[in-house]
């Protein structure tokens, strides 16, 4: 089985550069770097959608992505919170009788 290239940020930005501002088309810049066509449309496509986000790495969110784990690790707090103090009524309604 063969393993997965990893290409760096910088890689990938220069792949687009050829393409958005040295005017070659993607199967040219594709091809001198070889690398498959398929890929450097990707590629384009999330340049063009994040710019500044893009080829972030792993691990690394955008501001939309961390807040939403911020809220779902909120939310997943305030539930355990809310059940932990059912069960304190519940407990203490039964000494009180």
């Amino acid at each position: 089985m063969t393993t997965r290239k990893k290409y760096s940020k910088e890689f990938k930005l220069d792949a687009i550069s050829l393409v958005l501002e040295q005017g070659y088309t993607q199967a040219e810049a594709a091809r001198s770097l070889e690398i498959n066509a398929n890929m450097l449309g990707r590629w384009l496509k999330e340049h063009e959608a994040a710019d500044a986000l893009a080829f972030r790495g792993n691990g690394k969110l955008t501001p939309e992505q961390a807040e939403i784990r911020r809220l779902r690790e909120e939310n997943r707090r305030l539930k355990m919170e809310k059940d932990i103090l059912k069960k304190a009524t519940v407990f203490f309604a039964k000494e009180a009788r």
